[in-house]
């Protein structure tokens, strides 16, 4: 499992630099940050491809925090039961905010909203 983790820890920086550089790349200079406004959020999140971007970019950056905080974990809580505990609240906690953003990309409707 320690090798896997190493070897995912690389891959997922990658993929993570990959996906933050073509997010703010198409967020800050190709649209510009004074046309982001609710309609352009509405408009992106209308194709599947936009959802499923920022959902593996929610996986790829939870998922690197998570596992990087269990190796803090190991380095520096001692006490098994306390080491097990702490990761098990944290792999409770990553699991609590992916379903929850997932859940929000997913289910996102502008049409729900009525604005002034």
């Amino acid at each position: 499992l320690p090798l896997y983790l190493w070897f995912f820890m690389r891959v997922s920086a990658v993929a993570i630099l990959g996906l933050v550089f073509g997010h703010l790349y198409i967020m800050h200079v190709l649209a510009g940050t004074d046309r982001i406004d609710f309609q352009f959020v509405a408009r992106r999140f209308a194709t599947p491809f936009w959802r499923g971007y920022d959902l593996l970019l929610l996986a790829f950056a939870l998922s690197h925090g998570v596992i990087g905080l269990r190796g803090i974990f190991d380095d520096y809580i001692r006490s098994r039961p306390w080491r097990v505990g702490a990761e098990a609240a944290l792999w409770i906690a990553g699991a609590v905010f992916f379903l929850l953003g997932a859940l929000i990309l997913m289910t996102f409707q502008p049409g729900a909203f009525r604005g002034p």
